[in-house]
């Protein structure tokens, strides 16, 4: 079916849907943003990370063929790899695009594969970054998996957000919890990705990834030592996104 280009400014949208939902659940807020022509054309992003199951099991029962975007920065984990592929063949899901950065990028910008040992910013940028950006240009929405509890950076988090005028942000979870997640995957007996029960409980890169003790933060583990705590793919002009945001707060 053929969705037609949304009408309005993205921030005046944004406001109106966290209006309308704001006492909805996820599912009820998931269904919208693959349903609802008014939101343009959407795709999935996933990291198919520790608990990226979650989502993309919701995903495949409201609609399979949503489009999933999966960036392989080239330094993830095999397990991860191994993961992404078995949801996809688990979950019946129709249209899964794996993007990584183009080759020319990567000898330019980081050709010994050290950059994310002195400037991790610069290299999430390449990896993530620039290939996401490339990717959601066919787009007007893009689901995520943030929530609330998972750090103090994503404690205001809403239900939909605003990429200055280019696109609306979707995150169906934002007000879940990790008991949520937990019972979730429990009931519906989904897989879980390898690396959960070794302690990490949040998984990007490999070599910026480390196990959480128990009580910490659980995106700790995350360029530990150091204080990023976002990859940059939830930015905008330089700054993590932690509610609505329209381009005067952004300037």
């Amino acid at each position: 079916m053929l969705r037609k280009v949304p009408q309005g400014a993205v921030a005046d949208r944004v406001a109106a849907l966290n209006a309308r939902y704001r006492h909805h659940g996820a599912t009820a807020v998931l269904e919208h943003a693959l349903k609802d022509a008014d939101l343009g054309r959407v795709a999935l992003v996933s990291s198919f990370g520790a608990e990226s199951v979650v989502l993309l099991h919701l995903v495949s029962v409201i609609a399979p063929e949503t489009p999933v975007i999966f960036i392989d920065t080239r330094m993830l984990f095999q397990e991860t790899l191994d993961y992404q592929r078995q949801l996809a063949d688990t979950l019946h899901l129709c249209d899964i695009r794996t993007i990584r950065a183009t080759q020319p990028r990567i000898s330019f910008e980081d050709p010994d594969g050290t950059l994310n040992q002195y400037n991790t910013d610069a290299c999430c940028a390449v990896r993530k970054v620039e290939p996401l950006e490339r990717a959601l240009r066919h787009f007007d929405g893009w689901i995520t998996g943030r929530k609330r509890y998972q750090s103090g950076t994503r404690a205001a988090v809403d239900f939909f957000e605003a990429e200055d005028d280019r696109r609306i942000k979707v995150n169906p979870l934002a007000h879940w919890g990790r008991e949520d997640l937990e019972d979730y995957i429990a009931n519906n007996n989904l897989p879980r990705h390898p690396l959960v029960a070794k302690g990490y409980p949040s998984i990007g890169c490999e070599p910026c990834t480390s196990p959480v003790a128990e009580g910490e933060d659980p995106r700790a583990g995350r360029w530990r030592g150091s204080a990023k705590t976002e990859c940059g793919i939830h930015f905008i002009d330089g700054r993590a996104v932690r509610g609505p945001v329209n381009k005067e707060d952004a300037a």
